[in-house]
This record gives structure tokens, sequence and C-alpha cells, in this order.
């Protein structure tokens, strides 16, 4: 199986990599679209022609952002709908009220090495954002994805599943919290679960594939003033229109048709690794490990059933 490469990479934008696409007629969903990569990614997904949903827990911040994207690429068909990936009746909510077919979801919207805290149900929030509200988003839309026929979902990890793989003590009740191993491990979900979904939902045809942004400064780093994990050198921070190129290749290329469970750095599949290089490149093996991916995906379905949802 040999690694996906493409034209683009470090420096390219999210509209350079849309550029040339028609997605006219079809239909995307962009989780965390009020600010940052979510509204760059939106911004270019609608620039394509498609019908865009920006699906948002501050309907103020969305509508904002949705005004801008029309105002600037003349696309009309730029929706907002409220989705608090946290609250499991959100997201049941978004899932039931979607009509129609879907035929891009990207699972972008993210906390990151938040002070300790927990959902309603017990769940450590980081865990229950980027993965857990995903996880859910996702299967309950597993058959709008399927009605596509070619569906893709993009889902937004980071570097930072290095920091760890999913321990399964994912709420920390016996091990102290920590909010950089949390993060990690909620970020190796997400590289799981693209690997999981491709595997179970492959006779829908749906692929799901991650990546890792880059370092981008935006709201994600309210928890870490503003500067992440500080150890990025400045040559290696990329403006938001960047950060957003990979996730807008995996929604749109060509050449990801039929391709997915694979982890992305700069538009590029990037190399397993089993140990940490200092990079920003790399998915560790752990993160892509089938049987991993299948105990996950058990996991995640026993938490949410645990909580009667």
């Amino acid at each position: 199986m040999s690694a996906i490469t493409t034209p683009f990479g470090f420096s390219s934008t999210a509209t350079e990599v849309a550029q040339g696409i028609d997605l006219t007629g079809r239909r995307a969903v962009v989780t965390g679209a009020s600010s940052g990569l979510g509204a760059a990614t939106a911004h270019a997904l609608a620039g394509t022609g498609a019908e865009v949903t920006l699906a948002v827990r501050d309907m103020t911040a969305g509508e904002r952002v949705a005004k801008d994207i029309t105002g600037s690429t003349g696309n009309q068909e730029v929706r907002v709908a409220h989705l608090d990936l946290t609250d499991p009746v959100s997201v049941t909510a978004f899932t039931t009220a979607w009509e129609g077919p879907l035929h891009v979801l990207v699972n972008n919207a993210g906390v990151m090495a938040c002070p300790e805290k927990y959902t309603e149900q017990g769940w450590e929030w980081q865990f229950a954002t980027n993965h857990l509200g995903h996880f859910a988003l996702t299967n309950g839309l597993h058959g709008a994805l399927a009605a596509d026929g070619a569906a893709r979902v993009v889902v937004v990890s980071s570097t930072g599943h290095q920091q760890s793989p999913v321990v399964f003590d994912v709420n920390f009740a016996f091990r102290p919290y920590d909010p950089w191993l949390a993060y990690g491990q909620s970020k190796t979900a997400g590289v799981l679960f693209a690997v999981e979904a491709t595997r179970r939902w492959a006779g829908d045809n749906i692929t799901a594939n991650a990546l890792m942004p880059g370092a981008i400064y935006t709201n994600l780093q309210r928890h870490t003033r503003g500067r992440g994990s500080g150890r990025v050198p400045a040559h290696l921070i990329k403006t938001v229109e960047q950060g957003a190129a990979t996730s807008v290749l995996l929604a749109t290329s060509p050449l990801l048709q039929g391709v997915g469970g694979r982890y992305f750095v700069d538009c590029n599949e990037t190399e397993v690794i089993d140990r940490r290089t200092g990079t920003l490149h790399g998915v560790a093996r752990y993160a892509v490990d089938p049987d991993n991916a299948r105990r996950l995906w058990t996991l995640s379905e026993q938490l949410r059933s645990r909580s009667g949802l």
C-alpha cells in the first residue's frame, strides 16, 4: 500500500488546494466552524459550490462567519446549526434533524490542554469533545453518509497524539489528571476512529482519514496562553489558511477517492513511527493499529450505552 503524495505541502493554502474542484450539488458539515480552522475550511468548501453547514456552539459567531463566507464566495447555501459535542442531547438533535445525503463531514471542533473537567456523564472533557462527541455525531449521520455512496469523513487530529496512546482508563479514574496526556489520548482516538470507521463502513463506500493541520495560533490555545505547547519553532507556525489546507485536501481531492484509514501532515500521507522524532510529522504505530481501533470503538459504544444514550 503506497503512501499518498500530492503536489501540495507545508505552505499550501485551503484556497489553493480547492482550486478547480467543483462540489456543486454536494453537502458538507464542518464542526467548530465559528472561528479558526473550521471557518477557513468551511470557506474553502463553500468556494467549491458545496452546500456547507457550520455546526457550532456559538450561533451568533456562526451566523457572522456564514455571512462573511456568503459575501466573499457568493454561495447562498451556507447554513448554521447548533451543536454542542459535550451534550449528547444536542448531538442527537443535530443528527435527527438532518435530512438527505451528506457527502463530506469534517470533524474539526476540539479543545486543548483543558483544566480537569468532566461532563454530566462523567466523561473527561477533552475525550468527550474531541472523540466521543464526534463518534456519536458520525454514527448518527451514518445513514446520510451511506446515501451518498462515496462520502468522506475528515478527522482533525494532532501531532499531540504522540503524547499518549488511548489508555483504557480514559476518564482518569485511576491516575492523576494531566491535561497534555488527556489531549494526546483524545487525538489518538480520532486517528483510531478513522481507521475503524473505514473498515466498518467499507460496504457503504465511506472513507475516513485523519490529519495534523500544523501549528496554528487559534482559539484552540485559550488554555495555553495562545501558544500551544510552546515548543514549535516560529518558522513552523502556519496561517489559518495554511492550516486548513490538509482538511480541505482530504475532503475534496480526487487523489483521496476510495482512500481511508490514513494520517496526513502538510497535505501528504506521513510515515508510521515507533518513537517520537521531535518533528510535527509521523503517526504513532499505536494510533493506526487495527486492534486498538476495534477496541476503542467498542469502548466508545459502551460509554454511551452506560449513560443510556
